[in-house]
Order: structure tokens, then C-alpha cells, then sequence
């Protein structure tokens, strides 16, 4: 803060004894920012900086410097996820092609997914060619939120950046990630949002009368995770069969034992990943979609008595509600557990033959003298390479039965979700798809600034690792028309991002911008860290440990439409969604008060402050008030004692979120930072105006390009608080309102 002492004091125009704040200069070049952080001038693009100094309650200097910057995250992040939708959805084509023969019935639905899925593959590389030919701005003002090219993209992504410097503290740093609402504006909230969709689907889904099988969404996801596994787990036993033989061909006693270790381990993995009855149902199932079932006379389960229902017809009408499944089958029920437990055998064979083969080793090296008949059957006996092939091809054998069946066991359960509900389904699944990848975004970014301010903080890193990265997110949504869409849609993006997880790796290049991999419900995101960097973390996070999030959501809408809500509309919403997430944030404190309370020694001194802070957080989210504000104060003050990230949300990022912001800042120069308390207001004006020194010029607004006078402004309506007291005056406002609307475009 030196340079605003020493290099821009002669500009401050007033004193503390006139009593008036004063914006000491203002800035938009990249000369302001060091250069010297490859990993921040990647990820953070064409800051504006201001620079304040306000008086302290002893009559110190409280100096300030706000910056603001765009994301490269914006775009960088929504193309690595269209590749990876693609990948997973050409995968999952595949996938139902290679299902085998199927019934006509089957057969007719199969083709009908196919098609749908076909259909929307060519959406996403439409999308992703869209966005690999953007060039100019990093990031996606309000005015293009309804642009189909860029529905992937997050609107006005930014980091709002406030350092003070002060008596009290020397150098502090606070940062909010500024983001549009996440959610699917091109596709419209005529039905609503995710959150209302998704139950609605569901409940269709049970009452799709005789045309398929219903599997909870639970067992969907489950046989979506044992499909990831397969891919992951077959290759590495190839690969670690291959180890084994080549250890084995050399003759390395040492190289040996290890190939056998990393085997066993991951045959093992790859044997419990079948554990479930879920796979024995899906064969059943499968097995009854064959044409060879077509034949057999189809039958209500619903209608036969209790008598007739054999014990193999009771056994399917557990996995099943539908009579498009013939109650008849030739599968065997206990060939599946033969195929399975082979691996496991083929596996002790090969560790039998193994420990074998290092005897063998171990008594000939000490029995070099013995005669030479006795050397060459040592030596036959030592040909550990021949010995072990047939075994390892055994293994291969049996994994890849065992593959065979399950992946398209698996295959068969996510197909029934599609059957059921064409074309909802992916319909809703395209739209969460949207709505993530423009939380996914924002989040990579929150992470990235917070991990790169947090280096040097070992209780930090250690919650981190142990406990996971608390994200608070604070929405200005109203419950009213449009927004409600999109309240319901942001609860669902933030919360698919409790599937995320994030690892940190040593950059090995210049490129140190993070890589997304994974597939739905499951993504990993590596972040590259500078050599100087990475070795300033903790070795747990070193060696690759997985980072989690848990993402807490709480809104309050606070402008003229609120006000109509709560007056003649429906606030439940709201307040369902701030009670689920005050269970998350509670869930998160009392995990880190039990794993990390002696690391964290700050985290324990201010444990008492958060236990009250808490529990009037959950008074207040209970207490029916209107527009209450204090859940989102108490909600950010929680987040930063307890190392979270923040975000603050309203549908398009501007004059909601900009007037949170500098709310905020402006609080915490008071409480945290002795601004005094006569101040306080002409701060704030200070803070939010644009004529501190003249009119900004275009070239510094962070919507540049964008027609601004579509954007509404405050000056058309009147105070809230007389709207309260008499509905007459509402009407009469609305009416007023709408007029001057209409003059001012006329």
C-alpha cells in the first residue's frame, strides 16, 4: 500500500477533518498488476483497480484497493466439459449398441434412445464448435445470457478483490466471486426449474405403466458408477498383468513381489465393485429381454394370484412393476456368482504360483554346490515367465467375462431410465449439464484464488485436506415469475458440485491452466501449481489426495419483486432451501470440530463465536420475516471464520450483486477494520459511485459492448416502504412504473 501513500497522496482532494471519503485513483491497466504470478495472469484476466483511503475510528488511515477481474475460467472450463459430455454419451451409444438382441419391444425402445441420443450429441459439438470459435471478451455479459452458443458459459464471472491496510491489520485480503445465477435461461422457465423438473420426472417415472423397468435413481447411479469402474479397473489388471510377466521373464525377486502387490490390490477393487445385487438383478432382467423370451405369453403380476407366482417370478417382480417383462427365464441365477468368484480364484492361483517361485528362487541361491541334475530342475522350475502365463491368461480370461456381463447388465438398468422417460429424460439431463458447467466454472475459479491466498496457511491446508473446502454461495433471487426457474435451477447446479473433487499436481510446463476429467456425477479437476508453489503444501496434498467441496446455497430476495411475493405469492421455496442447506453448513462445522481441532488452533478460538453465529443463523432461517437480510450476513461471516470461499449471485450479476458487495466490504472495513462509524454511509456512496473523479469511461465498464440502456434502473420505482402499507399503493406503483417504461423506450 506504500504506492498510495507515498505515490498518490497529492491527488486526495479532501481530509479527514472535512469529513469526506476520498478515491485516491483509479486504474485499468495490466502495468498495475506485478506480472510476476503466471498461475493469477492466467486464470484472471483485465483487472480494474481503486484505490481508497477512509478514516478509522482513531483518526488512522484505512487504505484500500478494490480490484476487480474477468476469468478465463468463463470459457476454458464449459469446453473441457462439452468434450468430456461427448466422450461419455458416444461411450454410452456404444454402450446400448452392443447389448445384443433384444425383443421387438426392447429392440423399438433401444432404436428410440438411440436416436435422442444421437440428437443431442450433435447439440453438444454444435456448442463446443460455438465456443472454440469465441474470441474477444473472457467472460459473457448479461445482454447474451439467452444466447444458445453460449448457454454453457457463466454470466459476468469476476473476482472482487478488497486488500486493506490498517493499523489494526496490516495487510488483509478479502475476496468474493461475483457470478449470473446459474441456470438455463435459453431453454426458458415455462415449466420451471430443475429442482421442480427433476421431482416431476420422477414421479412420472413410477407410472410409466407396462413399458419398462423402474430402478431408483439411487440404483441408476450406481450402475453408472460400476460402468466407470469397469473402464477404469480392466485396463490397469491388463497392465499390471503385463508388470507381472515382464518381473517375471527378468527374474527380479524385488519387481515381482511389487507387480504381484499393485495386482492384487486391484483385482481386488475390481471384485467388490460387482459385490451388489444389483448386477444378479440386471442379468435377470436382461436375460428376460431376449428374443428368445419374445415368445412367452405376457402376464400381469399385478393380477396373478399369490398362488400362482412361482418363486423365479417373485424373485423379478422385486426388480420390476412392468408386464412388458416376460415372468419366464432360462438364466441361470448362480452362473453369475460362478463367473465372479473365478477372478478372485484365478488371482489366488497366480499369488500361490508367485510365492512359489520366490521359494524356489530363495533355495537355489543357497544351494549353489549341489550336484548339476539338481540345478538343471532348479532351473526348469525356475522358469518363472512360463509358469505364470497361462496363469495370468486365465486371469484376463475371467475379467473379461465378468466385463462382458456386467457392463451390459449396467447398461441395461441406465437404459430403463431412458425408456421411461423419453424424451424428458435428456432433455433434463442437457439442461443440468448447462446449469453445472457454469457453476463448475465459477467454483474451479473460487478454488484457484483461494488456494493461491491460503499458501502460506497451515491450518488452511490441513481442513482442506482433512475436512474438505467449505463454498458458500449467496443468492439475491426473488420467489417471484421467472426467477423462481431459476432459483430452482441454481439449488441443483450448486448442489451436483458435492460430486466434484479437485487434486493439485506440479506444473510441469508453462501451462497451468486446470483439467477437468471424469464423467457426470463424478468429475475431478487438476489444478498445476508452480514448483515454488507446490512445495509448500503439506504432503498428503502432494501425493495426490482428493480434495472435496461442500457447497452451501442460502437466498434472499431482496427487490421490488420480492416484495410481491411475499405479499401475494409463495416463499416456501426460499425457505426449504435455506434449511437444507443450514443442515449442510452445520454437517461441515461439526465435521472439522471433531477431525481438525488441534491443527486448527484459530478455527478452535473462534469456535464459541461460531456455535452463536450458527445458532442465530438458525433462528433466523426459521423466523418468518420478510427479506431478511441477516441470514446472508451471518452466512457470510460463518464462511470466512471458517476458511470458505464466497460467491454472490443475482440473475445477472450486476446491480443486485454489485450492491451486495460493496455492502459487504463496507461492513467489513467497520467491524473488522475500525472504520469509523461516521463514515460508514459516505464509504459505501464512495464506494459505488462512478463520478468519484469524473464519469468512468467505457473502456473501464466490465460490460463494455453490452447496450446498457436496456439495463433497469432503480429511479423508476419508489420506496418499498410505502408499498407496505396499503396493496392500493402497489397497484398504483406498478401502474406508474409500467408507464414510465413504456415512455422511456418509446
Amino acid at each position: 500500500m506504500g504506492e498510495i501513500e507515498n505515490g498518490e497522496a497529492d491527488r486526495i482532494t479532501t481530509d479527514v477533518h472535512e469529513q469526506k471519503c476520498s478515491l485516491v485513483c483509479e486504474c485499468t491497466s495490466p502495468e498495475a498488476n506485478s506480472g510476476k504470478d503466471n498461475l493469477l495472469n492466467t486464470v484472471f484476466r483485465n483487472p480494474i483497480y481503486k484505490f481508497y483511503r477512509f478514516p478509522s475510528s482513531d483518526n488512522k488511515w484505512i487504505c484500500v484497493r478494490e480490484q476487480m477481474a474477468e476469468s478465463s475460467m468463463s470459457f476454458h472450463i464449459p469446453k473441457q466439459l462439452l468434450s468430456l459430455y461427448l466422450k461419455e454419451d458416444t461411450r454410452r451409444i456404444e454402450q446400448l449398441k452392443e447389448l445384443g438382441d433384444l425383443s421387438p419391444h426392447w429392440d423399438n425402445l433401444r432404436q428410440n434412445v438411440l436416436a435422442h441420443y444421437e440428437e443431442m450429441v450433435s447439440v453438444y459439438q454444435e456448442s463446443l464448435v460455438e465456443l472454440e470459435k469465441h474470441t474477444g471478451s473472457s467472460f459473457k455479459s448479461s445482454c447474451s445470457k439467452g444466447e444458445k452458443s453460449l448457454e454453457f458459459v457463466p454470466i459476468n464471472l469476476h473476482l472482487q478483490r478488497m486488500r486493506v491496510h490498517s493499523q489494526k491489520l496490516k495487510d488483509a485480503l478479502y475476496d468474493v466471486i461475483t457470478i449470473g445465477a446459474p441456470t438455463a435461461h435459453s431453454q426458458g422457465f415455462k415449466n420451471g426449474g430443475l429442482r421442480r423438473l427433476l421431482s416431476r420426472f420422477e414421479a412420472e417415472k413410477k407410472n410409466t405403466g407396462y413399458q419398462c423397468i423402474y430402478y431408483s435413481p439411487e440404483n441408476t447411479a450406481k450402475a453408472k458408477e460400476i460402468l466407470s469402474s469397469i473402464n477404469h479397473l480392466q485396463p490397469l489388471i491388463s497392465s499390471h498383468t503385463d508388470l507381472l510377466l515382464n518381473s517375471a521373464k527378468q527374474q527380479c525377486a524385488e519387481s515381482l513381489k511389487n507387480s504381484l502387490k499393485t495386482l492384487s490390490e486391484t483385482t481386488e477393487q475390481f471384485v467388490r465393485s460387482f459385490k451388489d445385487q444389483l448386477v444378479s438383478n440386471a442379468l435377470l432382467a436382461l436375460s428376460t429381454a431376449r428374443p428368445s423370451c419374445a415368445s412367452t405369453k405376457l402376464t400381469d403380476p399385478l393380477n396373478d394370484t399369490e398362488d400362482n407366482k412361482s418363486p423365479k417370478q417373485e424373485n423379478l417382480h422385486q426388480i420390476t412393476r412392468q408386464d412388458s417383462i416376460p415372468q419366464l427365464s432360462d438364466y441361470d441365477e448362480e452362473e453369475w456368482d460362478r463367473v465372479w468368484a473365478n477372478v478372485g480364484k484365478s488371482l489366488n492361483c497366480i499369488i500361490a504360483m508367485t510365492d512359489r517361485l520366490l521359494e524356489q528362487g530363495n533355495s537355489t541361491r543357497e544351494n549353489k554346490t549341489e550336484c548339476s541334475s539338481e540345478e538343471i530342475t532348479s532351473q526348469q522350475n525356475g522358469d518363472w515367465y512360463e509358469q505364470l502365463y497361462p496363469l495370468i491368461i486365465t486371469l484376463k480370461d475371467c475379467v473379461q467375462e465378468v466385463v462382458d456381463r456386467a457392463k451390459k447388465s449396467m447398461t441395461f438398468v441406465v437404459f430403463q431410465e431412458l425408456a421411461c422417460g423419453l424424451p424428458q429424460c435428456l432433455q433434463l439431463t442437457f439442461r443440468r449439464d448447462v446449469v453445472f458447467s457454469q457453476a463448475l466454472s465459477g467454483l474451479t475459479c473460487g478454488f484457484i484464488i483461494k488456494l493461491h491466498s491460503s499458501l502460506h496457511n497451515e491450518a488452511f491446508l490441513h481442513q482442506l485436506h482433512t475436512v474438505g473446502l467449505l463454498v458458500q454461495y449467496e443468492g439475491l433471487l426473488s420467489t417471484y415469475s421467472d426467477e423462481v426457474g431459476m432459483l430452482e435451477d441454481m439449488s441443483i447446479g450448486i448442489s451436483d458440485l458435492r460430486h466434484v473433487a479437485f487434486k493439485i499436481t506440479e506444473a510441469k510446463s508453462e501451462d497451468v491452466l486446470p483439467v477437468v476429467t471424469g464423467r457426470r456425477e463424478s468429475f475431478m479437476v487438476e489444478v498445476k501449481l508452480p514448483t515454488k508453489m507446490f512445495e509448500l503444501l503439506p504432503q498428503e496434498i502432494k501425493d495426490g489426495k482428493l480434495l472435496y467441496i461442500h457447497p452451501v446455497f442460502f437466498n434472499i430476495g431482496i427487490n421490488e419483486q420480492q416484495t410481491i411475493a411475499e405479499r401475494f405469492g409463495d416463499t416456501s421455496l426460499q425457505e426449504s432451501i435455506n434449511q437444507e442447506n443450514l443442515e449442510h453448513l452445520e454437517e461441515y462445522y461439526r465435521m472439522c470440530t471433531e477431525k481438525v481441532p488441534s491443527e486448527c488452533p484459530q478455527l478452535m478460538q473462534e469456535q464459541s463465536d461460531l456455535k452463536e453465529l450458527l445458532e442465530n443463523l438458525h433462528q433466523n432461517t426459521q423466523a418468518k420475516k420478510r427479506k431478511n437480510v441477516e441470514i446472508m450476513w451471518l452466512a457470510a461471516t460463518i464462511c470466512r471464520k471458517m476458511n470458505g470461499v464466497r460467491f454472490t449471485c443475482c440473475k445477472s450479476a450486476k446491480d443486485r450483486t454489485s450492491m451486495s458487495v460493496t455492502l459487504e466490504q463496507c461492513q467489513i472495513l467497520r467491524d473488522e477494520h475500525d472504520l469509523h462509524k461516521d463514515f460508514f454511509v459516505r464509504a459505501l456512496e464512495c464506494m459505488r459511485s462512478g463520478q468519484a473523479q469524473g464519469v468512468l469511461n467505457e473502456s473501464d465498464d466490465p460490460e463494455k459492448g453490452c447496450v446498457t440502456d436496456n439495463k433497469p434502473t432503480s429511479r423508476h420505482f419508489y420506496p418499498v416502504a410505502l408499498l407496505l402499507v396499503s396493496s392500493h399503493l402497489l397497484v398504483v406503483w406498478l401502474i406508474l412504473s409500467l408507464a414510465l417504461l413504456l415512455a422511456k423506450y418509446q
